[in-house]
């Protein structure tokens, strides 16, 4: 049972397309859900931080970003499975595809299944974007835009 005042324990939260390290990331309102949470897998599912923003040396990195990096942690600490799928615009992280870190799972895409057996794909939605899948001029154009 869930003691009054405790957040409830969750199975699964899903949380993509952060864009941590850009300008418009909502950074502090994320650090302040983290902080919150309880569950037993976590899965951040594409663009958690901004790579791409980052090599325009464009970069927002302060305090609100750093607590969600601490907050990440302690639910690690605290027994959260944390499973990250990189996106297009973290796409270097696919290189540790595969690896089983201190902190977390790095995937290409993952199976979730659900408290009553479906089985659900977890995958950032450029896998099937060929513009942004391959990388091209319209992807940089279209962040452009975005931005």
């Amino acid at each position: 049972m869930n003691p009054a005042g405790a957040t409830p324990l969750r199975r699964a939260v899903f949380i993509s397309d952060v864009h941590l390290g850009s300008r418009h990331c909502h950074a502090a309102e994320l650090a302040d859900f983290l902080s919150t949470l309880r569950c037993a897998r976590l899965y951040l599912v594409g663009d958690i931080v901004d790579l791409w923003w980052m090599a325009q040396r464009r970069a927002m990195w302060g305090a609100a970003q750093n607590r969600v990096v601490e907050a990440l942690h302690a639910l690690r600490r605290a027994g959260t499975e944390i499973v990250y799928i990189p996106g297009n615009h973290d796409r270097p992280i696919r290189k540790f595809c595969g690896l089983a870190l201190p902190a977390m799972r790095i995937r290409r895409r993952a199976i979730h299944v659900t408290a009553d057996g479906r089985r659900l794909l977890v995958t950032h939605g450029d896998e099937f974007d060929a513009a942004t899948h391959f990388g091209n001029l319209q992807e940089k154009f279209g962040d452009w835009l975005y931005y």
